[in-house]
């Protein structure tokens, strides 16, 4: 117990390099390339987390206004997915996720059943968080620790299946996105994209960040896109002229530095690969495997943060409208650029098609996190959570609304 916490409380930026480390020198790197390489990556983090910590602290509170503009009252709070993962790792299962997690992951690697070496420890939140509900719903930790080792291993597999996806979409070669949140919705849009494809009309609308930029000049270009959908956003939120305006620099300016930090991330990255690459070459015959990473490193492409600002308003829209919606968006709208990380490359970065997409999943997870938000409310109790003034009941887009974990949870509910 103690170690996991002193291994969760350093962090990403801490525990990273130190992986990547230790992972280059056994994949035959030399120490010193090894030891520059996790700094790098380090630092890159350290980057990609100043920016969205940008985003996400002009982003939030502007979503925060434009749902007390529109005066929605729904009694149950989205309290955002910090809130969740402090839940989830405080939660019985949350103790033993880590070595879960990675019995999981080397098992699986052992038997050839993923090529996924999940360096992401701190997403394995996403698999206690699952845990915890059916520990919740069936009174059994058994049971949660099963759930939360299954849901580990689906998304390795759905990092597996979208990684050659995902390297050539945002650059970024040797990695998988194995994140629970992130990786739940690929099952899901690949069925819708292609559905797409055979609808006359919708099927010839491109507009991805090329064609917009080629249609629209320098208004296309993603840096003024970003200044254009933050400007909006600050008039939906009824900001006036001097925080709308600042809201627009600050989105031109996630859209601006996040590729460059993105880029310094692959700067470590790449020996890395190039290691892993000769070692199983040279006693695996050529087999290859994936460096699994945060979804952070891909939500700032033009593609995904364009869409997920767009679908902002969508969701507090949709809150309203959809009959048997009781969750009030709010921690976790400025999460939406995770949900639709691994939406924009299936779209090959159609905004309008992930838009509809994203505007889908979000309908139907408003729904699963109204239905979970019971057991999320116990789960929170059971970890001495501390509520929000006014709430009695909690969920979260970021894991309540989340499909995957509300499947298991519907399965390991038939064994309680």
């Amino acid at each position: 117990m103690s170690i996991i916490k002193f291994i969760l409380d350093l962090g990403a930026v801490v525990m990273l390099p130190i992986i990547i480390f230790i992972l280059a020198v056994i994949l035959g790197e030399k120490p010193g390339k090894a030891f520059r390489a996790g700094v790098t990556i380090g630092i890159g983090f350290i980057g990609i987390n100043l920016v969205i910590g940008l985003l996400v602290n002009n982003l939030g509170p502007a979503a925060k206004a434009m749902v007390e503009n529109m005066g929605i009252k729904l009694n149950v709070i989205d309290v955002g997915w910090p809130a969740a993962a402090a839940i989830a790792f405080a939660s019985q299962v949350g103790a033993f996720v880590i070595p879960i997690g990675l019995a999981v992951n080397i098992l699986m690697l052992a038997f050839g059943l993923t090529k996924t070496v999940n360096v992401d420890l701190w997403n394995f939140w996403h698999f206690a968080f699952t845990g915890a509900l059916v520990a919740a719903a069936t009174k059994s930790l058994t049971l949660g620790m099963v759930a939360a080792a299954i849901n580990a291993a689906i998304v390795l597999k759905l990092g597996d299946w979208t990684a050659p996806m995902i390297q050539e979409f945002y650059g970024i070669p040797g990695i998988s996105l194995p994140h629970g949140f992130s990786a739940a919705y690929v099952p899901i849009a690949i069925p819708l994209n292609k559905l797409m494809d055979k609808i006359p009309g919708i099927n010839k609308i491109e507009a991805n960040p090329d064609e917009i930029s080629k249609k629209f000049g320098v208004f296309g270009e993603p840096v003024i896109m970003g200044l254009i959908l933050g400007i909006i956003l600050g008039l939906l939120a009824k900001y006036d002229a001097k925080a709308t305006l600042n809201l627009g620099m600050s989105m031109a300016g996630v859209m601006f530095l996040m590729p460059r930090m993105v880029k310094i991330l692959m700067e470590g990255l790449i020996p890395v690969s190039e290691a892993a690459k000769n070692f199983m070459q040279k006693r695996f015959a050529g087999k290859e495997f994936y460096i699994g990473l945060d979804s952070a490193v891909s939500i700032g492409h033009p593609a995904a943060i364009a869409t997920a600002l767009i679908l902002v308003p969508i969701t507090i829209l949709l809150a309203v409208i959809i009959p048997g919606n009781r969750v009030l968006p709010f921690g976790d709208l400025a999460t939406i650029p995770f949900m639709v990380a691994m939406v924009a490359p299936i779209c090959k970065g159609n905004v309008f098609r992930s838009v509809i997409i994203g505007a889908i999943v979000i309908a139907v997870g408003l729904l699963i996190a109204t239905n979970v938000s019971p057991l999320h409310t116990q789960a929170a109790i059971d970890a001495s959570f501390q509520f929000p003034e006014g709430a009695s009941m909690i969920s979260s887009i970021c894991d309540g609304a989340n499909p995957l974990t509300w499947i298991l949870l519907q399965i390991m509910k038939i064994f309680g």
